[in-house]
Order: C-alpha cells, then sequence, then structure tokens
C-alpha cells in the first residue's frame, strides 16, 4: 500500500530541490510557520469564542430551571459526540492530543496524517474543549501544524528527510502558538518529539516558530498566556521545599498517567464488551460534563482560569484540594473520549494547583519562613509537567514564557529533578511514550 511517506519519496525523484539545501529547508520553515501560526491562532480565537458562547449558555441555562440544565446537559453531550463522530468518520488519526501520533511518523512507525485531519481536528477541538471537556489546545495546535509542515515538503517536491524536518518544525510552531512560547516550541521538538538534537530540525524549529509567532502576535496580541504576580528570590532556607514539591509531583504524576491510561483502557472494554460505538463515551463523559458545567462553570473546559487563579493565590482554599481531585479525574476522563484535545493544558493547572497547595500547607507548618505561596504555583506547573511528560527542559521554558518570569528558574530546576527521578525510578513510562504504544 502506498503511504503518504512513499509518495512524498517518489515525488522528490522529480525534483530539482536538493536534499541537502538548508537554505532552501530554512525558507519553507518559515513559510510553515506563518501558516502554522495563522491556523493556530485562529484556533485559539475560535476556542475563545466557544468558551463565551459555553459561558452564556449556562447563564441561559441558570435562568430556564429544569430545562435550562437538561438543554446544557444535551448541548454539551451532543458536542462531544459529534466530535468523536467527526474522529471516527474522516480522521482516526485526529484522537486525542495527536502528539504522540506526530512522534511516531517521526520515527517511521506510522505514517503522515491526510490533510482532512486539519478541519476535523480544528472544529472536534473547538467542540470538545469548547463545550467544556478537560482537554488542552495545544495537542491539537501541534498535530495541525505538523500536517502544514508536511504538506508544504509534498507541495515543494521535497524528499522524505526535508518532509520530516518541516513535519517536525509545524509541530514546534503549533506548540508556540498554543501557549505563546516560542522557544518552548522548539525545545519541545528536540527533546520530547524526536528526543535528540539534529540540527537541521534545531534550524527549522527555530526558523517556524519565529515566524509562527510573529503571526499569532499579530492576532493575539504580545502579552504573556498568564499573569504571575511579582515574586522575590526565595530565600536559601526555602530551597529544600522546592525538592520536597518535586517529589510530591513526582508521585502524583505516575498516578495520574496511570489513571489517563485505565481510562482509556476502561473505555476500549467498554466498547469491546458491549459492542457500543466509540461516540458513546464521548455522550456519556459530555453529559456529565455539562451537569458539572451547571454545577461549578469555572472547573470546566481547558482550566487556564483555574491555572490564572493559583497563580494569583486567588482560590478557597478550603476547597483547593476537592477542586484538584476533581479536575485529576475529570482530564483523564475528558482524554478518553477520543475527542480531539491535549494534555498540556490540565497538566499546567493540575500542578499550579497542587503547587499552591504545598506552598500554603508549608506557610502553615513553617510560619517564620517567607513563603511566596503562588511561586510554589509556577514552580508546581513545570515539576507536575516534568513528571507527566519527562520533558524538564521544555516545562521549564514553557512555564518562564507563559509567565514572563525568570525569578524561579532555580526552583523550578531543584522540583523538576526530583519530580523526573521518582517516576523513573518506580518504572514508570513518560506519557507519551505509553500513547504512542497504543497506536499499535
Amino acid at each position: 500500500m502506498t503511504t503518504d511517506r512513499d509518495r512524498c519519496e517518489a515525488s522528490a525523484t522529480h525534483s530539482t530541490s536538493s536534499e541537502g539545501s538548508l537554505t532552501a529547508l530554512a525558507a519553507l520553515a518559515l513559510f510553515v510557520g506563518a501558516a502554522s501560526g495563522s491556523v493556530c491562532a485562529a484556533f485559539r480565537l475560535a476556542l475563545q469564542r466557544t468558551d463565551a458562547l459555553r459561558a452564556a449558555a449556562v447563564d441561559w441555562a441558570h435562568g430556564h430551571s429544569v430545562v435550562g440544565f437538561l438543554v446544557l446537559v444535551g448541548a454539551c453531550a451532543s458536542a462531544a459526540v459529534v466530535a468523536a463522530w467527526l474522529v471516527r468518520r474522516f480522521s482516526p488519526y485526529a484522537s486525542g492530543s495527536g502528539i504522540p501520533h506526530v512522534e511516531a511518523v517521526l520515527r517511521g512507525q506510522a505514517s503522515p496524517a491526510p490533510f482532512i485531519l486539519l478541519p476535523v481536528k480544528f472544529v472536534g477541538g473547538c467542540l470538545a474543549i469548547g463545550f467544556g471537556l478537560a482537554l488542552g489546545r495545544e495537542g491539537p495546535s501541534v498535530q495541525m501544524g505538523a500536517v502544514l509542515g508536511h504538506l508544504c515538503g509534498r507541495v515543494f517536491l521535497r524528499g522524505w528527510a526535508d518532509c520530516r524536518v518541516l513535519l517536525a518544525a509545524g509541530a514546534g510552531a503549533g506548540l508556540a502558538t498554543a501557549f505563546d512560547a516560542p522557544m518552548a516550541g522548539a525545545v519541545f521538538v528536540l527533546e520530547e518529539v524526536v528526543q535528540k538534537f539534529e540540527s537541521r530540525i534545531a534550524i527549522a524549529a527555530l526558523a517556524a516558530s519565529s515566524t509562527a509567532i510573529a503571526i499569532a502576535h499579530l492576532l493575539l496580541g504580545d502579552s504573556p498566556d498568564f499573569v504571575l504576580p511579582p515574586v522575590a528570590y526565595p530565600a536559601p532556607e526555602i530551597g529544600p521545599l522546592f525538592f520536597v514539591l518535586g517529589v510530591v509531583c513526582g508521585v502524583l504524576a505516575v498516578a495520574y498517567n496511570k489513571a489517563v491510561l485505565a481510562t482509556l483502557a476502561a473505555a476500549d472494554l467498554m466498547r469491546a464488551v458491549r459492542s457500543l460505538p466509540k461516540e458513546t463515551c464521548a455522550a456519556l463523559v459530555g453529559a456529565a460534563t455539562g451537569v458539572l458545567a451547571w454545577m461549578a462553570p469555572a472547573s470546566v473546559g481547558g482550566g487556564d482560569n483555574l491555572t490564572q487563579r493559583a497563580l494569583l493565590n486567588s482560590e478557597n482554599l478550603l476547597l483547593l484540594p476537592f477542586l484538584f481531585q476533581l479536575r485529576f479525574w475529570f482530564g483523564a476522563l475528558s482524554y478518553s473520549t477520543g475527542t480531539p484535545g491535549g494534555l498540556f493544558a490540565p497538566l499546567l493547572t493540575l500542578g499550579a494547583q497542587l503547587g499552591l497547595i504545598f506552598g500554603t500547607l508549608c506557610g502553615l507548618i513553617f510560619p517564620g519562613l517567607p513563603i511566596q505561596p503562588h511561586a510554589f504555583a509556577a514552580v508546581g506547573m513545570a515539576a507536575f509537567f516534568t513528571g507527566v511528560v519527562r520533558a524538564p527542559l521544555t516545562g521549564l521554558v514553557l512555564v518562564t514564557e507563559m509567565t514572563g518570569n525568570a525569578t524561579l528558574l532555580l526552583p523550578m530546576l531543584a522540583a523538576s529533578f526530583t519530580a523526573m527521578l521518582i517516576p523513573t525510578q518506580l518504572n514508570d513510562r513518560p506519557l507519551y511514550d505509553a500513547l504512542r504504544d497504543r497506536l499499535g
């Protein structure tokens, strides 16, 4: 069977462009970045509109008693069902984050996704995330950027080696646009997606991220995603607490990985035993999302609002542990639906909440120490991300760029060290490695 990779290689035999032309490759990477930045910025704008629509729907539902409740639950369930149906009917590779598939393609373990994935991922992601599932925008953005990179390689008749580089560059541009973090996009490609340094990919990823961010800033503005109040450089006596926070994040990261894989396995078993269509799971979780949106509107969706509240230390500290547990399981269940949506944003939310809980408790236990709970929230974002994904450099750069604050780099480094050590010692596989295996 002829794959996209085979066709790309065949096309290159008729091309006058040399696979070794780094200048041409860099120029194409700039174009891929602009295309990815445009599409992924449009995706972010569409998600903002659907988030606003969901909020308006919740307000309307609260004013119409039982009828409003039923309409809200039905709307959330229907959105999840349509998103899952689009994936099953038109592009199975669009399921979930999409990052494991991008990694598999770059390792030669899967064929590149066809262009149809892009509209499926865009529309399905807006429906799933916009109507409340606890999924992130970065997974769809990474995969859409990868599709655009591969398409550019085919259009310009590049060999597979260059198609591969452009695909990776597009993926990095997608992440850069999703979080307004250009350096994190390039680092993510090298550290997580290809897991080794390749100079051609590094050059292309930097080029694509730069133009992607330039376009995104024109459409979205250039302010950091999150506002972190001013933080003083942590006192030396507080240093050991960041190592302890990393241990806590590492242990809970193992639990989160197992929860995600367990819910996926349960969804597979339910469909196999009862011969239920894939949309059934989406309908159930979507309906539960509608109930949750009715009861606690702020707790649904990608979680950026919750992350911001944790960074501002404005959460109800008595309810925060329960909210953390709710988002922990809600995120895993949302991912089991098979609708388009990523894991990064929910991970950052959990990390911020966990860090805030830990910092607040430390402040109560050690009242004499100058502890800033919101600083622990920012550090928790990087540490929990590292524990789950095992990409510490990406986590450090990502949180630094998203908050616009470099004061906490050393504490984040300390916490990420132990957050990565604990899962590794427990022989827990990085989540994307385990998800990539499921593709087989």
